[in-house]
């Protein structure tokens, strides 16, 4: 798709990245909301961070966060869905709508509505998520020398999480690396949404659509070495079963889908042959606004390229090939996923792999 058809916010330069680095110190009154985050994150267990969430309401902190929340900048109030969705996971409200009329009776009711108020700033109600929880929660080690962009600035530099999962002084643990893994695993993708803008639109028998679909290929052969490579440090890492409860219940509701694989979807069809229509939109329902309608778009433009499923030659296989490289790249991350979630090691996240 040409780069006007690229609204502000959505992936048309920097993938599904924020723009500028995510905000890594929030300041005024917002600092106590950064630390409840870091708090409830790093809570032994569901009930003390809920403990930590009543007590901060009890105090006003709620209350008065969000009353300053039209106040935010959008750069800081995406600063603050990151750290209201750490607090709604790590409390296990992760699957709760802040404004359904039973959330009060499960979840705290100034916390709701900080979450509803956050979410209605950002214009995005489903944001307890990967995309949130991983693409906002990144910081580069050291301040870079030069100015990168966003994509190469998350891909070469060394990432630190910016709300932690694992306690101060210990070493990072496997739910965060896994964030990290699924940013650089984005900004990586990069290469793989701008060749999906260059197959949008291509007729099955242009001439330049096989060769776009053997790139394709190689790209999602590399993002799959890419997984492959953090697996060892992920296996290393240590294992917490309260951070795998955490992850587990994100899986439960489906919100650990990295939004690059949704884009390669759009291009070749995975996502609606697997989960129909109605299943491709839960499976966008975490991404913003402008995303959901860039994924909509590409799903049109890529129309004529997806009617090689049904077609011979060479290149409806190599179509089917970029398919079956797709599926092999998901098995690999759900290996991923499948380590970070269980304690007991990698053993059954190997087998995972192994089979694509």
């Amino acid at each position: 798709m040409p780069d006007s058809a690229h609204p502000e916010g959505t992936p048309g330069a920097h993938g599904f990245l924020p723009e500028r680095p995510p905000v890594r110190t929030m300041a005024g009154t917002w600092a106590g909301l950064s630390e409840l985050a870091g708090a409830a994150a790093t809570a032994p267990d569901a009930e003390t961070a809920r403990g930590l969430v009543a007590r901060a309401a009890r105090d006003g902190e709620l209350t008065a966060l969000r009353q300053r929340v039209s106040r935010l900048s959008p750069r800081n109030a995406d600063a603050a869905s990151l750290r209201v969705a750490v607090i709604a996971a790590a409390c296990g409200w992760s699957a709760l709508d802040p404004v359904a009329p039973a959330s009060p009776r499960i979840a705290d009711a100034a916390f709701l509505d900080l979450w509803a108020a956050v979410a209605h700033r950002i214009d995005h109600q489903q944001f307890v998520a990967l995309p949130t929880l991983a693409l906002l929660n990144w910081a580069p080690e050291r301040k870079p020398r030069r100015h990168l962009p966003i994509d190469q600035l998350a891909r070469t530099e060394a990432l630190v999480p910016v709300v932690r999962w694992s306690p101060q002084g210990q070493p990072l643990g496997r739910l965060d690396l896994l964030m990290l893994a699924t940013t650089r695993l984005e900004a990586h993708g990069i290469w793989l949404l701008r060749l999906a803008g260059t197959l949008a639109g291509r007729a099955p028998g242009d001439a330049s659509t096989g060769t776009a679909l053997r790139r394709l290929i190689r790209i999602q052969h590399a993002l799959r070495a890419q997984l492959r490579s953090e697996a060892a440090e992920l296996r290393a890492a240590p294992a917490s079963a309260r951070q795998g409860a955490v992850l587990g219940a994100l899986a439960e509701q489906g919100a650990l889908e990295p939004p690059v694989f949704l884009a390669a979807d759009a291009v070749l069809g995975t996502g609606g042959r697997r989960s129909g229509e109605g299943g491709r939109h839960q499976m966008r329902r975490h991404l913003t606004a402008g995303q959901r309608a860039w994924l909509t778009a590409l799903d049109r433009h890529c129309a004529p390229v997806r009617t090689l499923a049904h077609r011979g030659g060479p290149d409806a296989a190599v179509y089917r090939e970029a398919q079956e490289s797709l599926i092999a790249l998901r098995r690999t991350y759900a290996g991923l996923v499948h380590c970070a979630v269980h304690p007991g090691g990698f053993a059954a996240a190997d087998r995972v792999d192994a089979v694509a």
